[in-house]
């Protein structure tokens, strides 16, 4: 693969994972706007207590390891984080065009899809025809039904899913920005 081309992918795949971010922060947003006060109240409390599938796949946790993270470990992270969405993300569509405006339901999905597919051509092109062996780099399989299992309080399952849709879209955009600076061998790859 080209320079100019594996650039361009990078660029390409920042642009969508940011895209996904705002998304994602807007949908929250909205939703939290549509609530009632009390609603809002119960919410703000249970947030905090809870945890996403992304806590449970192996990542960097703060931004020393994510700088210290080789760009193919990065890319790898972010290639599982947003194959965990995949299934998820049909729910997320379904449960906020129920009550929000997000353009077409399947639009998260099919940008997931682009991001994912381009994700792929990254990591190979860092292989560069090497055998694809994980090393120590290995991550755990994604709960696909994770998110799936409603509870008795929707509007908790509803909310906890936005949030860390959120909070896993955060954390590809920093991964694919630090792999995207370190490909260009810029020594100043700060967070």
């Amino acid at each position: 693969m080209l320079a100019s081309d594996n650039q361009r992918l990078f660029n390409n795949a920042v642009i969508r994972v940011q895209h996904l971010h705002q998304l994602a922060a807007k949908m929250i947003n909205d939703f939290e706007d549509s609530l009632l006060p009390e609603e809002r109240r119960q919410l703000s409390k249970i947030f905090p207590l809870s945890f996403c599938n992304s806590d449970y796949t192996e990542a960097p946790t703060g931004k020393d390891e994510t700088q210290k993270s080789s760009m193919l470990k990065l890319l790898r992270i972010s290639f599982r984080l947003i194959e965990s969405w995949e299934l998820p993300s049909q729910t997320l569509s379904g449960t906020v065009s129920n009550s929000l405006t997000v353009g077409n339901p399947n639009q998260i999905t099919e940008k997931l899809a682009d991001l994912k597919m381009g994700i792929s051509v990254l990591i190979k092109g860092c292989l560069d025809g090497q055998p694809n062996m994980d090393d120590n780099d290995s991550l755990p399989l994604p709960f696909e039904d994770f998110y799936l299992t409603k509870g008795e309080n929707n509007l908790r399952e509803s909310f906890r899913l936005l949030a860390c849709f959120k909070k896993d879209m955060h954390k590809v955009e920093t991964y694919l920005r630090v792999a995207n600076c370190r490909r260009s061998l810029d020594s100043n790859c700060t967070l």
